[in-house]
């Protein structure tokens, strides 16, 4: 019954995010190639400027919520509203730096999204879940393909943005129906405190290069390499579902040991199925970003670390103990921002390929030490 109830909720997370996933996928690589590599590059400067925001003003990231939801913990309103709040201080600091009304619209969406999405997983309700992560990525790519007919690149961002309008419901359902308590988080604001830093370390760790590039070799190469790693993303669809599965389950004590080692298994396939086929796919479909085929072959293995990554972090999250992970996103940022400094001024993207897999493996490295897989009994 356990399994069958297991296989249940898997299928509708990964019937979900694959779904979702392909959509996205598609669309970005679409874009893509309707953009010149600079437009596709301050597209997406644009989006880690309110990617890195979201980290500094959700105040329970998604494995937080994931977590304290999964515990019937009822803190998920008072998460909602101190989120919110910072979210309207962050939106005039954008507004005064960039004037980008976009960015901040989307920085909405994201806090939203991230919230919404962690009580749906937290709380089990993987059919709602598959239901709302859907239509937000359905609507990504009908509002994005008509913004950006319309529009041009300067629409893509707002359509982003607009797609995650449904995820107010959930926001306005939480918020009314349970009471915002400031002191019911006392009991737990060491860890909420340090997923917090572990959140903001991952959003700098995965954005942050972004605000590096740009000034060092321009939006052509931050879309370049923007493109290399979309692929990327989308070699990690089947280690992402597992992780939202795996998070709330641990968080319960089931550690789902023989899933995990199926998935380092499929995530090392994906890897060398992107080193071969990889450069093909870029050569046929984006001639005006040729330049990255070794990219690709490069980033390709990062597949291989960051399930290890996923993993271990579903295991430390679930136990409350998330120190390691801290100084594991701290230490990859600096290895990341000093082969940029040092290196990409003289050796470009490639510079850039190879620090990003050194600095998630030394992010895996840093894990691997609190880990400890165990059979059950």
């Amino acid at each position: 019954m356990l399994a069958f109830s297991n296989l249940r909720a898997l299928s509708f997370i990964g019937g979900a995010d694959i779904v979702g996933s392909i959509i996205t996928s598609v669309f970005w690589f679409f874009v893509a190639s309707q953009l010149t590599p600079d437009e596709y590059g301050e597209i997406h400067y644009f989006i880690a400027i309110a990617m890195v925001a979201s980290a500094f003003v959700i105040i329970a990231p998604q494995s937080s919520m994931i977590v304290f939801s999964a515990k019937k913990l009822k803190l998920e309103s008072t998460f909602y509203f101190i989120s919110l709040i910072l979210t309207i201080i962050a939106s005039f600091v954008i507004m005064i730096l960039f004037y980008k009304i976009d960015v901040v619209f989307l920085l909405f969406g994201y806090v939203l999204n991230i919230l919404a999405i962690g009580q749906l997983l937290g709380r089990k309700l993987f059919s709602s879940y598959s239901k709302y992560h859907l239509s937000q990525k359905v609507l990504t790519a009908c509002l994005g393909l008509l913004f950006l007919q319309f529009y041009g690149s300067d629409g893509i961002i707002l359509a982003l943005s607009l797609s995650y309008v449904l995820f107010i419901i959930i926001a306005y359902k939480e918020i009314k129906n349970t009471k915002i308590i400031l002191s019911s988080i006392k009991s737990h604001s060491k860890f909420i405190f340090k997923n917090y830093v572990i959140e903001i370390f991952t959003k700098l760790n995965g954005s942050f290069y972004k605000f590096l590039i740009v000034p060092i070799l321009g939006f052509g190469i931050l879309g370049e390499f923007s493109l290399a790693q979309q692929l990327v993303n989308t070699g990690m669809i089947f280690t992402l579902i597992i992780f939202k599965f795996t998070l709330s389950h641990d968080s319960s004590g089931q550690e789902n040991i023989q899933l995990k080692k199926v998935t380092i298994l499929i995530s090392v396939l994906i890897s060398i199925l992107g080193f071969i086929f990889g450069p093909l796919l870029v050569s046929t479909f984006f001639p005006e970003y040729i330049q990255i085929i070794d990219v690709v072959k490069i980033i390709s293995f990062c597949i291989i670390p960051l399930s290890f990554t996923k993993i271990f972090t579903s295991k430390l999250l679930g136990s409350e103990k998330n120190n390691r992970i801290v100084w594991s996103k701290i230490i990859s940022i600096i290895v990341f921002v000093i082969i940029i400094l040092v290196f990409t001024p003289e050796y470009g993207i490639i510079a850039l390929a190879f620090g990003y897999l050194l600095s998630i493996i030394v992010e895996t490295i840093c894990l691997i030490p609190n880990i400890q897989f165990k059979k059950n009994n």
